[in-house]
């Protein structure tokens, strides 16, 4: 991919949609997929009795390509996202994408658009969009007749104003993500919409993101509204927080295993009882695809904020351990030893 880049100032792009040249479209029917290619055109026609739009019958993944030192352009454990995509499927009684279709997809579109891959060292990348929506005249609740896949990229730069390895602040909001037996572990877009409103109480507050407590007691953690919790306990113990209705993250699974592996701390998935186990809380930190690792500098829970990461003033050292190993894996910059990375 040596196709010349795009004239863009890539150390201030902000975390936005920007179209690029090409995206990927497959269509399923009748028990069989396309074989998918290449169009122009980023707008869709769908019919007005779609399940996507009167049924929300859709899910969508998030991943990345960075450019690496040596000139490769990397994924980061791609499988898991096919994987996750999966499960959801499953669960929204959508056909599956086998996973040829899916990696032909984005690699396909990354390699179609490598003007808009940031270079090495922008503090950017290339941000990775496959989604499946239901689509097809219909109008009872039943599912779609039809599916349309598709995978766009957009280049982006950090998920929260302020770049890099930033402090943001959480509020708990007196609503709930999903329920203890919904779709809370699956990244179905009726989740994203649901937290609109959630995302907008808590920036009133002050906060950049809400954080959720468990739908049944209202204490345990489950998750930010885009991302997952991963905890620096003062006793020096790795901990993310365990309840059926978390999304199983890519990079939360990753950054517990770089703990345990590569830093030999221990590190357990387990219930967290907030308000109960605040003050053991010495680093608190959101984790995802498109914030990478955020560290929190304050909570605000009721009419208090709750402080970390040295009384919010300072990233906490594990956290930025963490956000070293995990983006020097990720960008080629340090050898991956587990196999994380595959080149397109």
């Amino acid at each position: 991919m040596n196709q010349s880049k795009k004239s863009i100032d890539w150390s201030n792009l902000g975390f936005s949609y920007v179209e690029t040249d090409l995206r990927f479209s497959a269509r399923w029917r009748d028990g069989t997929w396309s074989d998918g290619e290449l169009i122009h055109s980023a707008n869709m026609q769908v019919h007005e009795g779609s399940p996507v739009l009167h049924y929300a019958q859709a899910c969508f993944e998030g991943l990345k390509a960075q450019s690496a030192p040596n000139g490769d352009v990397l994924l980061f454990r791609p499988d898991l996202n096919c994987q996750r995509m999966g499960r959801t499927t499953e669960r929204l009684l959508m056909p599956t994408v086998p996973e040829s279709l899916f990696m032909q997809g984005i690699e396909s579109v990354v390699r179609a658009n490598a003007a808009w891959i940031p270079p090495h060292g922008s503090g950017a990348s290339l941000y990775i969009r496959p989604f499946l929506v239901g689509v097809g005249e219909n109008l009872g609740l039943r599912p779609a007749p039809e599916y349309e896949f598709r995978v766009f990229v957009s280049p982006v730069g950090p998920y929260y104003k302020g770049g890099g390895l930033s402090l943001i602040n959480l509020a708990v909001i007196d609503l709930d993500r999903a329920a203890p037996k919904g779709l809370g572990a699956f990244k179905a877009g009726a989740n994203y919409a649901g937290g609109l409103l959630a995302t907008q109480m808590a920036q009133a507050l002050g906060a950049q993101e809400a954080l959720y407590l468990d739908p049944s007691q209202h204490r345990y953690l489950e998750e930010a509204g885009s991302a997952n919790i991963v905890l620096k306990m003062k006793d020096g113990t790795i901990v993310t927080p365990e309840s059926e209705s978390i999304l199983p993250g890519v990079t939360r699974i990753s950054l517990m295993t770089l703990a345990s592996d590569l830093l030999g701390l221990d590190t357990s998935e387990r219930p967290v009882d907030f308000l109960e186990e605040v003050d053991d809380i010495d680093e608190f930190a959101a984790c995802g695809t498109a914030a990478v690792i955020s560290p929190v500098g304050k909570i605000r829970a009721g009419d208090r904020w709750y402080h970390f990461h040295g009384d919010g003033e300072m990233i906490g050292p594990t956290t930025q351990k963490l956000y070293d190993l995990l983006t020097q894996i990720q960008r080629g910059e340090r050898e991956d030893t587990f196999g994380w990375t595959r080149a397109v």
